[in-house]
């Protein structure tokens, strides 16, 4: 940093970290050993009253940033903030030495330090830790935001999140419960015999899902290999070798737009079960996030927003086609010819694509007219055939698919279907998204040989599902910012 560019409390806080160093003070400190949190202290001992506490003489080493100070005369209190929370700390001149309080004295905001001491209460009752030794472990150099205000530009916030952590105990609060969550997806897959297995990031061939990936260049093979938009089709291929039920939660990334629920590089836990359909998933999905959310938050009710979710009922089950006629009066189970749907859509307000095919203008219908007005969780099935290329047709009436998203408060939560197993099926699914990606579809899939081959070996009847993570640490959270459930999100540069 060019010295012209601090700020006069900048100024001041290096020159008291030279003045540390004539005192014989590392200003960036040396190992400190603990004994307590202030987790543990206070579930160890805020029960004790203040005889109580005095006949115990509990000694103490707790580590911290100091988050609140006020010194006066020969004493003075600080307030200590380490991961867990806060705890007050009473350090007096005649109680340390003369070093250690002059220390003190002249110690700022966000400085860390160590505090070895008894535990008492003061007159106000509040459990406090009586300094018997003070020692200063980091010079905060820059200064906090104003605690009561903290960081109020949310983008700053996620640029600095270190800072936000800090000051945020919201931020702090969904940074500790996103692994919570995580790990009660694993439990689940886990206590149902799922085997939880790697892929690879870097794969030579786009598939699994409809997205604009990333590219880049791998020197050894000079080749030209993609960042994974899904782990679909080395799972199923897992399924093909016989492992039967599959789990992996990683990281996806997603060359496309950004906005409140979405970031283009993000997590998401896939599974696939052999022997099983469409309807099994659902099944599974619904148990799951009963399952999470009584694991995370004790209970089967989430606030999200002004909307109290229930996933202690049965998940609502909607087709696709009943979604729009009953939102639209448009009835696609009609055989409209691919002229008469684009009328309709043109009537509705709907932009055809130069791809689209009778498909895409469903979906675009649900995604304009449906989505909107879905808040507790619904499982919307019956996709188009051409917009799910690795999923079984239906059997009453082939132009759908057994596919199934589930929805909550307006957003796509997870993405599921019956398998496609069909080697020479699959051939011919790959080839129309050829044509697609001719005709200008960016995030049509390409030709995997090698899967086909793989079903040809036979894969079971399957079923399998996508769950986005992030979104879920959103909801059990409640959070409406993706970026803000994400500990380091994708942002614009200043």
């Amino acid at each position: 940093m060019n010295p012209f560019d601090l700020n006069e409390q900048q100024l001041v806080r290096r020159q008291k970290a030279e003045d540390l160093r004539k005192l014989g003070i590392d200003p960036f400190g040396q190992r400190y050993k603990r004994t307590h949190t202030t987790k543990e202290i206070i579930n160890s001992y805020d029960k004790f009253n203040h005889d109580q506490l005095e006949k115990k003489n509990v000694e103490v080493s707790i580590a911290g940033r100091i988050m609140l100070r006020r010194v006066q005369g020969k004493a003075g209190f600080i307030q200590i903030q380490d991961r867990d929370g806060f705890i007050q700390a009473y350090i007096r001149l005649d109680h340390v030495s003369k070093k250690e309080f002059e220390v003190f004295k002249n110690s700022d905001l966000g400085d860390i330090v160590g505090i070895k001491g008894i535990l008492f209460r003061t007159k106000t009752n509040e459990l406090t830790v009586k300094a018997s030794k003070f020692t200063h472990l980091s010079k905060a150099l820059t200064p906090l935001p104003d605690k009561f205000h903290g960081l109020q530009d949310r983008e700053e916030a996620r640029r600095r999140r270190y800072v936000d952590l800090i000051v945020n105990e919201d931020a702090k609060r969904i940074a500790i419960t996103r692994p919570k969550i995580i790990r009660a997806f694993q439990h689940f897959f886990d206590s149902k015999g799922f085997i939880e297995v790697e892929t690879p990031v870097l794969q030579p061939i786009l598939g699994g899902a409809s997205a604009r990936p990333f590219v880049t260049h791998h020197n050894a093979l000079d080749m030209e290999f993609y960042l994974r938009i899904a782990t679909e089709l080395p799972l199923k291929r897992l399924i093909v070798g016989g492992l039967e039920a599959v789990y992996e939660i990683g990281r996806l990334f997603r060359n496309e737009g950004m906005d409140s629920t979405h970031n283009p590089e993000f997590t998401t836990v896939e599974a696939y079960l052999a022997y099983a359909d469409m309807n099994d998933i659902m099944k599974l999905v619904e148990d799951c996030f009963k399952y999470v959310s009584k694991e995370v938050l004790n209970s089967t009710k989430v606030q999200y927003g002004e909307h109290l979710i229930d996933f202690g009922k049965k998940f609502q089950r909607l087709h696709m086609v009943d979604a729009i006629n009953n939102e639209c009066k448009v009835n696609f189970f009609n055989h409209y010819t691919l002229d008469e749907a684009k009328a309709i859509a043109k009537e509705h307000n709907i932009k055809v694509e130069k791809h689209f095919t009778y498909g895409h203008i469903i979906e675009a219908f649900f995604e304009k007219y449906c989505e909107e007005k879905i808040i507790q969780p619904t499982f919307v099935y019956g996709h188009p055939l051409e917009i799910s290329p690795l999923a079984k047709k239906n059997a009453k009436d082939p132009r759908f698919t057994d596919r199934f998203e589930l929805f909550i408060c307006k957003k796509e939560y997870g993405n599921a279907f019956s398998e496609l197993n069909d080697p020479i099926d699959q051939r011919e699914r790959f080839e129309e998204q050829i044509r697609q990606k001719n005709l200008g579809n960016d995030e049509a899939n390409e030709m995997d040989i090698d899967f086909v081959e793989a079903l040809e070996y036979g894969m079971p009847p399957t079923g399998g599902v996508g769950i986005g993570i992030d979104r879920c640490v959103m909801l059990f959270t409640n959070t409406p910012s993706i970026r803000d459930v994400l500990l380091f999100p994708h942002l614009k540069n200043r």
